[in-house]
């Protein structure tokens, strides 16, 4: 904790929290039917984005899968048009027409949600193409999920970045279920990061519910792929205590289960060190807590008063 500082524990604590409660505001959203379609909630994982995302410069670039409204907000996007986008509205960060998959800003290097599984990870393979032909010292952060681990767009992304010598960082989200199914049953070896050595690149196993432990390790790492523009891949070890979408009972583990990552949340362990650190009071936080709250109430009202895309609007921003 000591080496993170006051200043940035509380900044990623604002982060994580911000995060949290936009989530549950999806969620209630979702079941008002002021939301629709799919919506992938990133409740429990909040410490792999804010711990690696803030080591991200304006140069570097990143995308993700469908799980992607929370890694907009650490990227400085603002939860209002992120909400708005969730309601479809014309003030959305893709006016209305990308919805909970497809959080996007140029603005940002935030190269989008991405519905297909595996889909963004050459995307985010191009970028770091993109970076190291034009001589830029940029990172790219590809997340994928444990149940794009044994996608062929992976495997083929990872070779061309070993070969060329690609600065990305593939981090697999490793929240242990791809939809229903346990990681174990469809990946014949869970150790995913030991996939790295075939490609002769490094591989790590990060512990995704300690915010600490992943910021710290992950400023290691950016600063090595930085310097070496040498690719690597991290088995970012988490897990999401909702089900895959909104629409997910979750039938296929038990509560004794998610109980029991629940009561390592990464927020309270955090809060419980930074108390400890005597970096924030129990009052402190629940008043930053309040002001998470009152961002995201806000950034519904908005979304609600914001108006549907005219349907002209249908035919901009496409190619045919």
């Amino acid at each position: 904790m000591k080496s993170i500082g006051k200043d940035k524990a509380l900044e990623m604590l604002e982060q994580m929290l911000l995060c949290r409660r936009f989530e549950e505001a999806c969620l209630k959203g979702y079941q008002q039917k002021f939301i629709t379609g799919f919506c992938h909630t990133y409740i429990g994982q909040e410490a792999v984005a804010v711990g690696a995302l803030n080591h991200m410069t304006e140069d570097d670039s990143m995308v993700t899968s469908y799980r992607c409204h929370a890694q907009g907000l650490i990227r400085g996007m603002s939860a209002r048009s992120i909400m708005a986008e969730m309601y479809g509205r014309i003030t959305g960060c893709v006016r209305g027409k990308g919805g909970s998959m497809h959080v996007f800003s140029k603005e940002k290097n935030y190269l989008g949600g991405h519905g297909i599984v595996g889909g963004q990870i050459p995307v985010g393979t191009g970028a770091a193409f993109a970076s190291k032909y034009t001589g830029k010292k940029a990172v790219n952060y590809t997340f994928f999920g444990d149940g794009a681990s044994a996608q062929g767009t992976l495997h083929e992304s990872i070779n061309l970045a070993a070969l060329w010598d690609l600065p990305v960082i593939y981090i697999c989200e490793n929240n242990q279920y791809g939809m229903g199914t346990a990681t174990k049953r469809a990946v014949a070896n869970t150790s995913i990061q030991d996939q790295a050595a075939g490609y002769g690149i490094k591989g790590y196993e990060i512990n995704g519910q300690d915010l600490v432990e992943v910021y710290t390790k992950m400023k290691e790492i950016v600063a090595e792929v930085r310097e070496t523009s040498r690719p690597v891949l991290i088995n970012m070890m988490t897990y999401r205590y909702k089900g895959h979408s909104v629409s997910d009972a979750g039938l296929y583990r038990t509560k004794e289960e998610v109980k029991c990552f629940m009561d390592k949340d990464c927020i309270n362990s955090f809060v419980a060190q930074m108390q400890d650190a005597g970096y924030i009071s129990e009052d402190e936080y629940k008043v930053m807590d309040k002001e998470a709250k009152a961002i995201v109430k806000d950034a519904v009202k908005f979304a609600e008063d914001s108006p549907w895309p005219p349907l002209d609007e249908l035919t901009n921003h496409v190619y045919a």
